[in-house]
């Protein structure tokens, strides 16, 4: 089965992308081998020259290292994940920031409407905010 992918994004910046998130997130820990391009392929119902091609971008970005004959790799420095989390937080925080924005909201009302969010979301599951 494959993924759910968008029409009018390029496939293989689809695909880096959730390489990314996994990486991020831990699903592909520091040092573990990434599916083979062919097995990442059919999981995401592409073709594998479009993996092959996101897999070359997550390389020459320093997310991922090709060995020889054993395929290609998590990095083992953790900074370098520490860093993609930030990059990839700011970037959610931009979007959700320009989503605020237009519906016209100024930053005073995009900071109290995220601590009242942040209050009751912590209410709800038993956690206290230090906002």
């Amino acid at each position: 089965m494959g993924w759910k992918l968008d029409e009018n994004l390029p496939l293989y910046l689809q695909v880096l992308k959730k390489m990314k998130m996994r990486i991020a997130n831990g699903t592909y820990s520091l040092e573990e081998k990434l599916p083979s391009v062919r097995e990442l392929a059919i999981e995401a119902g592409v073709n594998p020259n479009t993996v092959q091609k996101a897999y070359a971008k997550l390389e020459e970005e320093g997310l991922v290292v090709t060995r020889r004959t054993s395929g290609k790799f998590v990095v083992e420095d953790p900074k370098v994940i520490k860093s993609l989390r930030k990059d990839l937080s700011q970037a959610v925080m931009e979007e959700f920031y320009q989503q605020l924005l237009s519906l016209g909201l100024d930053d005073s009302e995009i900071l109290e409407t995220l601590s009242s969010w942040m209050e009751k979301r912590g209410e709800k599951d038993g956690k206290t905010s230090n906002m």
